[in-house]
This record gives C-alpha cells, sequence and structure tokens, in this order.
C-alpha cells in the first residue's frame, strides 16, 4: 500500500489593523526604537483593539478567506485543530467556537496547547489523522491574542508580542510532498522561566491575583533566550541530520518568530543563508502559535512544488521541535 501524505493544499493568515510601533511603546514604557529593535529585531505589531473580540474572530477570519481560496465549502472540513494559549474562554474550546463562526459542524474540533510550539503540535497530530486515512481535509490554526495577557507597564514582555492567526488546508495524497516527518520535544523544567502564574486550577482568579498582576505573561528573558538558542537549533539539525539534509538542500526556513538573534542562530546552525530564512517579526512581532502560518502566508508566492522546507520553534513549557516539509503546490499568483 502507498504511503498517504499530508498535503498543504492552502494556507492564510490575518492580523488586525491597529499597528502598535515602537515609536508609540516609547510612550507607554521606558524604552526606544533602538533598544527594541537591536535586541529582537521587532519594529511593530498588531493588536486586536476591539471590545468584545478575540482569539476565535481572527480565526475564523482567516478560515473563511482560505475556505474561499481553496474553493472549499464548510461542509468538506473533517476537523478543525486550533492551536493558542489565549482561548476566548477556558471551556469550550475554542475551535468549536471558530467553526461556528465559519460554518463549519459536526466535526471533531479541539484546541491544543503547546505555546509558541503549538502550530507544529498541531500539524503534526492532523498529519496523523491525515495519513492513517480516518479524514480527508482538516484545517490546522495558530492563533493568539497576546495582548489579552500582556501588561504594558512591563517593557521585557511587552515590547516582544502580537496578535494574528494563520491557518492551513491539510488533505491527503500519494506524491511525496507534504509534511514528510517531526520532532517534538518538551522539558518541564522550563516552567518557571515562562508561564501565567493565575487563572488556572492551581490559582483560579480571585482579586489578589488581578491586584499582583498574575494573569500576564511572566517570562525571565535570559533563561528562555538561552534555551530557545540552543534547542530551536539543535532540533532544526537533528532532523536536517536525520534525512540526509545540508543546508543546500533546505529551500527555506521557518523560524517560530520570537527574536531575531535566536533565528539568525538557528539559520547558522543549519549552515543557510539569510535569503533561505523567513521573516515578518519585523512587523508583526512574535504572535505565539500564529508565528509560523504567518510566515507561510505571508511568503506562499516565493513557494515552489517540492520545496525543502524546515518548521523550527521554541515555547514556553518549555516545548520545541521541527518539522519536516515539502511544498505541495506552485506559487499563487
Amino acid at each position: 500500500m502507498e504511503r498517504i501524505y499530508a498535503h498543504i493544499t492552502g494556507v492564510q493568515g490575518y492580523v488586525p489593523d491597529f499597528v502598535l510601533s515602537n515609536d508609540i511603546l516609547e510612550k507607554l514604557v521606558d524604552t526606544s526604537d533602538d533598544w527594541i529593535l537591536s535586541r529582537t529585531g521587532i519594529s511593530e505589531r498588531r493588536i486586536l483593539r476591539t471590545k468584545g473580540l478575540g482569539t476565535s474572530d481572527m480565526a475564523a477570519a482567516a478560515v473563511k478567506e482560505l475556505l474561499k481560496k481553496t474553493d472549499t465549502d464548510p461542509s468538506q472540513i473533517d476537523m478543525l485543530i486550533c492551536a493558542t494559549v489565549t482561548p476566548d474562554m477556558v471551556f469550550p474550546a475554542t475551535a468549536n467556537v471558530i467553526c461556528h463562526k465559519t460554518g463549519i459542524k459536526n466535526v471533531p474540533g479541539f484546541d491544543l496547547g503547546a505555546a509558541c510550539s503549538g502550530f507544529l503540535y498541531a500539524l503534526t497530530v492532523a498529519t496523523k489523522f491525515i495519513e492513517c486515512g480516518q479524514f480527508n481535509k482538516i484545517i490546522v490554526v495558530g492563533a493568539d491574542k497576546m495582548s489579552s495577557i500582556m501588561d504594558y507597564e512591563d517593557r521585557a514582555t511587552c515590547v516582544l508580542f502580537g496578535d494574528g492567526a494563520g491557518a492551513v488546508l491539510l488533505e491527503p495524497g500519494e506524491e511525496q510532498v507534504g509534511v514528510m516527518d517531526s520532532i517534538l520535544k518538551s522539558d518541564g523544567e522550563g516552567v518557571k522561566h515562562l508561564h501565567q502564574k493565575a487563572g488556572g486550577s492551581v490559582k483560579p482568579p480571585s482579586r489578589r491575583t488581578v491586584s499582583r498582576k498574575e494573569h500576564f505573561v511572566y517570562q525571565e528573558g535570559r533563561a528562555v533566550y538561552k534555551y530557545a538558542v540552543q534547542n530551536m537549533a539543535d532540533v532544526s539539525a537533528e532532523i536536517m541530520e536525520k534525512h540526509g539534509l545540508s543546508g543546500a538542500d533546505v529551500d527555506w526556513l521557518v523560524p517560530h518568530q520570537a527574536n531575531k538573534r535566536i533565528i539568525d542562530a538557528t539559520a547558522k546552525r543549519m549552515e543557510l543563508e539569510p535569503e533561505k530564512v523567513m521573516l515578518n517579526i519585523h512587523k508583526f512581532g512574535n504572535t505565539t502559535a500564529a508565528t509560523i502560518p504567518l510566515c507561510l502566508w505571508e511568503y506562499e508566492n516565493k513557494l515552489k512544488k517540492g520545496d525543502n522546507l524546515i518548521l523550527a520553534s521554541f515555547g514556553g513549557g518549555f516545548t520545541w521541535g521541527a518539522i519536516y516539509l515539502k511544498w505541495a503546490y506552485e506559487p499563487v499568483v
């Protein structure tokens, strides 16, 4: 029996209209454009400011456009997975809300939380459902409204994050393109360095947790940077070695957009030229689970069928991973 491959047959992104520039942040916290840009590579980020809108609204916008551009009826979708750490609410799953807003009914829908590595984890899970022949069309969404858990008086974190969503359509095929392999890893030792202190079952919301700002992102930047530089580069090199790929064989690195220096270190380890690295951190910042699909969306018209892509990420938890992907269709004109 021929192997079934999970092909990405479409990609779409969404970012809010409001641009939070470094110049604006200079007026909010003790920082500067030079300080932010030199340490992170970020010039601006998008923020969902409209009251009453959340992660599902950005994701639904991306999914609706994805269905339209791939000429797919909502009734044809067999499953939807949403990678996010900023769900609309604790329950139900944001995936269920996305399905409702996009006309997708009576299918499995669930959220997956693996922080910044969430999209890679979700794509790997969806791939297995395609490969075993159970489903034919699966949408994988990475979406986060990071502004909802950001302390805009904390200059160490608020300069890093933005809001956005990206989605891909996965379909089966026998042609040897699509998701070829993945390596996913985690280490709970990293919890202490990057987490949200309150809001879960260990420390439920209270007046005290709110007053102490424990519902915002807590990050020890130096420790996270150290782990991220090593592990994102290591796992990218590992999957290349596993498949006998050299830097010359890789057409694109699609890295999680957390920090330009981390991305540069990963590309250097892979022996890749800068022009082979997808970048949008300068204008979107770190959109957590959305960074990788947003890159694919922005670079879609540059991708050629058969291109070798390495998708790599590192996130809180810690979680990290890499996917070896062969692009499945010709550039969109």
